[in-house]
């Protein structure tokens, strides 16, 4: 009768473990999303770039089109490639691919945004941009389309995120773009 006993509680401790192991791999939402390919979110937008993948000089995704909503944003914000050659990121830079432009202007405004400046752009940065975009028609429904605008400190786009919860915005020529990280189209 010891025996049976023993043996129950070891199932159950391997059971459990391999529980535990499951939950604990089903709740990694920042692989999630860079697996899955892309820029996306669910429910309220202004959690939804928490959790993206890193972009810079040497990522997998260096050239892609999360690097150029990246790349949108550095245009919004009027960030300066102040150590490569001093100027204003302009719309015309914007081409998809993380170069030494890309990686001085994101270093000026992790500056600007008051975090630690390496030129890489994970969760924080992320997370810091996210904050400056606002509804301006749809829904958070996952049915339904969301209108946002993102408001830089010089310029201002709009941006949806479509019923897949994937973000599409605009290039430098003005067509909408998906943002992904496994593909590049823009440019």
């Amino acid at each position: 009768m010891n025996f049976l006993r023993k043996r129950s509680r070891a199932v159950a401790a391997v059971l459990g473990a391999a529980m535990v192991t499951t939950l604990g791999l089903a709740a990694s939402p920042a692989s999630a999303k860079v697996s899955d390919g892309w820029i996306r979110g669910y429910a309220k937008f202004s959690d939804d770039w928490d959790d993206e993948g890193e972009l810079s000089r040497t990522s997998a995704w260096r050239s892609s089109n999360a690097t150029c909503l990246w790349q949108r944003i550095l245009w919004a914000e009027g960030a300066y490639a102040t150590n490569y050659d001093g100027k204003i990121f302009e719309e015309d830079h914007i081409d998809g691919d993380f170069g030494w432009r890309t990686l001085y202007s994101t270093i000026d405004l992790q500056k600007k945004l008051g975090e630690s400046a390496d030129g890489i752009v994970g969760e924080k940065t992320f997370s810091r941009v996210n904050k400056h975009m606002y509804k301006i028609g749809g829904s958070t429904d996952s049915e339904r389309t969301l209108y946002l605008r993102y408001e830089g400190k010089k310029h201002t786009f709009d941006l949806r995120r479509n019923t897949e919860g994937k973000y599409v915005f605009p290039d430098r020529k003005g067509d909408s773009r998906q943002a992904g990280y496994k593909y590049h189209s823009c440019g």
